[in-house]
């Protein structure tokens, strides 16, 4: 099972409408969107969380229960607000972010129940608790507890600048988790923050890397390849990326590091690609995700 670990937002997704500039209501995340695309993708995935004490939180519960997840543990904080992200749109549905967060849950992580942390193989951690110190001692114990456990850890950098106004503490920050992982995922513009060298470095950690229309690059041993993706014409972008990486956990999961071959990796981020090219297809990051029959049908 994929467990992902970490925040649980609502997207608030901007467009004009009849001359007026509203907002609508999505659930998102990037690790809760990674959990809902490998349920759809046919994995069993389950979901850790945190959400605040007010009616966006209400809504994310009761959308929590309606996805076809494995198991679930998201807690209220009675002390915190949930945690909103606006989300505005160009003509190409390529989107720009803007967080609220002031008092918010996402880095008050509830510790996970034994008997889900039993059922996971790979354990995937968000990164924006990492902003505060509690949510970083959160999540390096966290993955720590996996390596002890024999599980794999995967890690998604998702930087934002918005959120990390200090770029070279960030990275500093994220060193700890992109040391403890196996599955690291980087977007394209990530691996010039985080540079080449460093990135070419981890010879003993699969990297995965999006590249948008391009498709993604997978890195390995020493070894590396692009693979291509489908052409789409995409209404929204949020998510995208959390869709592929989640198709590419799905076809990982159950595989030892030992069995780990340059045939699986093409396969797995072939799956990706076009797990993520559809999902744009649709507003939002989890409502237009498509199903394993769906991306077999492109495979």
């Amino acid at each position: 099972m994929i467990l992902s670990v970490g925040e649980i937002l609502v997207d608030m997704i901007g467009g004009e409408k009849d001359g007026v500039f509203c907002y609508e209501r999505k659930a998102g995340g990037a690790p809760f969107n990674v959990a809902c695309a490998a349920a759809k993708c046919g994995a069993e995935s389950g979901f850790v969380g945190c959400v605040g004490d007010d009616i966006i939180g209400t809504f994310l519960e009761k959308f929590v229960q309606e996805q076809n997840l494995t198991c679930t543990y998201v807690q209220r904080n009675l002390a915190a607000n949930t945690t909103l992200a606006f989300v505005e749109l160009d003509k190409t549905g390529e989107r720009s972010f803007c967080f609220y967060r002031k008092n918010t849950a996402d880095y008050r992580m509830p510790e996970i129940p034994d008997d889900i942390f039993a059922k996971a193989t790979i354990v995937h951690i968000g990164s924006l608790m990492l902003s505060e110190a509690q949510g970083e001692v959160y999540a390096v114990a966290l993955a720590e507890r996996a390596k002890r456990a024999g599980k794999l850890v995967s890690f998604d950098v998702n930087f934002r600048d918005d959120i990390f106004r200090d770029t070279a503490a960030a990275v500093s920050v994220y060193k700890k988790l992109i040391a403890r992982a196996d599955i690291v995922k980087f977007s394209e513009d990530e691996v010039e923050i985080f540079t080449k060298a460093y990135v070419d470095s981890l010879q003993d950690k699969l990297v995965c890397v999006s590249l948008g229309g391009k498709g993604s690059e997978w890195r390995y041993g020493g070894k590396r390849a692009i693979v291509e993706s489908i052409k789409v014409s995409p209404v929204d972008t949020t998510g995208a990326g959390d869709a592929f990486y989640a198709g590419v956990l799905s076809q990982i999961d159950g595989q030892d590091k030992s069995q780990w071959t340059e045939k699986l990796f093409n396969k797995a981020f072939r799956f990706g690609n076009i797990c993520g090219a559809l999902n744009t297809l649709a507003k939002g990051a989890i409502d237009g995700l498509p199903t394993k029959a769906e991306i077999k049908k492109y495979l």
